[in-house]
């Protein structure tokens, strides 16, 4: 997010065109949920939470490799592809994974560390997006790939897989 702005001043002509991104990338993610909620996918959520950080960690390093508006709105659209699915499976392995006398607390307390973990990253990354668009880009790429391999070594570590892997 605190990168859109600075890449739409680096490669579209402006700052507010780097909205514009956003606003694709929102789009693709509500018509790929739109798409699979009519079409629900024949894999289990923790699948669609492995491919859409993959998804997410390609995307990042498109639009860090990009050097006009087609790849980045290319990189905008990929990216809303992965997120809203990503949420979305997200939900359902929360849902699947807790027990429903403590469910409510799940869900509030996983949302009060994501809200927590976006603030905190975008402080981070405001500083470093401005001293270099691409070490930042590349930074968040990496550490979608660093969740990626946590999620992997969880999925390993617990018989039957992640939660929302087993049945």
């Amino acid at each position: 997010m605190v990168c859109w702005p600075l890449l739409g001043a680096a490669l579209l002509g402006g700052a507010e065109r780097g909205a514009l991104m956003m606003a694709l990338a929102a789009a693709a993610s509500l018509a790929a949920n739109a798409v699979l909620a009519r079409r629900p996918p024949p894999v289990r959520p923790g699948t669609v939470l492995w491919a859409s950080s993959a998804l997410l960690a390609c995307a990042v390093l498109l639009a860090a490799s990009a050097t006009g508006g087609w790849p980045l709105a290319g990189a905008a659209l990929l990216i809303g592809i992965a997120q809203g699915p990503q949420l979305t499976a997200l939900f359902r392995v929360r849902h699947q994974a807790s027990d429903e006398r403590v469910r409510g607390s799940v869900f509030t307390t996983g949302a009060s560390l994501k809200i927590t973990a976006f603030a905190a990253g975008a402080a981070l990354a405001g500083p470093l997006a401005a001293r270099s668009l691409t070490g930042a880009l590349l930074a968040a790429a990496c550490l979608e790939l660093l969740a990626l391999a946590v999620f992997a070594l969880i999925t390993l570590a617990v018989p039957g897989g992640a939660a929302g892997e087993g049945d």
